[in-house]
């Protein structure tokens, strides 16, 4: 077990990044076409090809789920990672046409600092995001890195610096559940100006520093935090939950629904009217066993309990791994911030 999403077989990450631009690309590959859809509770949401997901569209199958930033200039990425899996003769083929599908979430990362010199020269420079989609699908492996990189890399959260997360656990049953998750709040991670995380209850193994829940919450730490001045606060988390269990389309959809009570968990407030939350369920179907027609609704109800808190524990620790990107009135990291414990 790594604690990563790619505990679940079938499924493959890769990062790319810009530390110029501070920007960056996350994409997550499957070993064989997947089952999946979407669940997309924030106001502004940003996506390529996801309308395909869901449960009435006929498209089942999905070959790569990308998370990027650089807002609608990120959705390039998704370019790159198909130019890739083409080459490897992934996806569906249409008269000697192959076609993988990949579908993509966006975050705004926009205003963090880096050299966007497409913003200043559109015509003579152009996003880097269709080569960091490349190179991200190029690097996708089993072991891959959080914090300050990939789709993390330019994220941010309303008091501390964001980043790229991932967890995993089994459910009761024995089905293997994931999340990966690129940090780039509205609000905040942490419990007003304390250490504690608001996903404190779910962590594992002090995965993102074991310091618990505060002895108390008062009013102040109840105190909604916001990222920047209303016109700035554009932000984002983008995020894939997946399990080996065999789900139906119709099922992921529930699944990704679900998931997002982690995102809700771990961050306040959370799919605000200028997020774009999005949440991706993806299953591999690699599991011995299937649901059984019995114990469906259960077993569908506990990967939906196990991925949601994964996805608590995802957003703490990609905070938690991230480090402070190095432009003046940068935010901290939360090791700058609150040491180690």
């Amino acid at each position: 077990m790594r604690n990563l999403i790619t505990d679940v077989p079938g499924v493959r990450v890769g990062n790319a990044h810009d530390a110029r631009v501070a920007t960056g690309v996350t994409v997550a590959v499957f070993d064989q076409n997947v089952t999946a859809s979407v669940a997309t509770l924030g106001g502004a949401p940003g996506s390529r090809a996801v309308t395909l997901l869901e449960p009435e569209m006929m498209r089942g199958g999905v070959d790569a789920v990308v998370l990027s930033g650089g807002s609608l200039y990120g959705l390039d990425a998704a370019g790159g990672a198909s130019a890739v899996l083409c080459a490897q003769g992934r996806g569906a083929s249409f008269g000697g046409i192959t076609l993988p599908v990949a579908v993509q979430a966006i975050l705004f990362d926009l205003i963090n600092g880096g050299e966007k010199d497409w913003l200043k020269e559109p015509v003579k420079s152009r996003p880097p995001y269709w080569d960091l989609g490349r190179d991200a699908a190029l690097a996708a492996a089993s072991d891959f890195a959080l914090g300050t990189v990939g789709a993390g890399y330019g994220g941010t959260t309303s008091t501390l610096k964001g980043g790229l997360g991932s967890t995993s656990q089994r459910t009761k049953r024995g089905f293997m559940v994931g999340a990966l998750v690129a940090v780039n709040a509205v609000g905040s991670a942490t419990i007003g100006d304390g250490p504690h995380f608001w996903a404190a209850p779910y962590e594992r193994n002090g995965e993102f520093g074991g310091r618990g829940w505060p002895a108390k919450i008062d009013d102040a730490d109840l105190a909604i935090r916001f990222k920047g001045q209303p016109v700035e606060a554009t932000a984002t988390t983008i995020a894939m939950v997946a399990t080996d269990a065999s789900l139906t389309k119709a099922e992921c959809k529930r699944l990704a629904i679900m998931a997002n009570d982690g995102l809700s968990r771990a961050l306040r407030p959370v799919h605000a009217p200028n997020d774009g939350d999005t949440v991706f369920a993806v299953s591999t179907a690699r599991a011995e066993a299937g649901l059984g027609p019995a114990g469906e609704p259960q077993a569908l109800t506990e990967i939906g309990a196990a991925a949601a808190d994964c996805l608590a524990r995802a957003v703490a620790r990609g905070v938690y791994e991230a480090t402070a990107l190095p432009y003046k009135n940068a935010l901290p990291d939360y090791r700058q911030r609150f040491g180690q414990k």
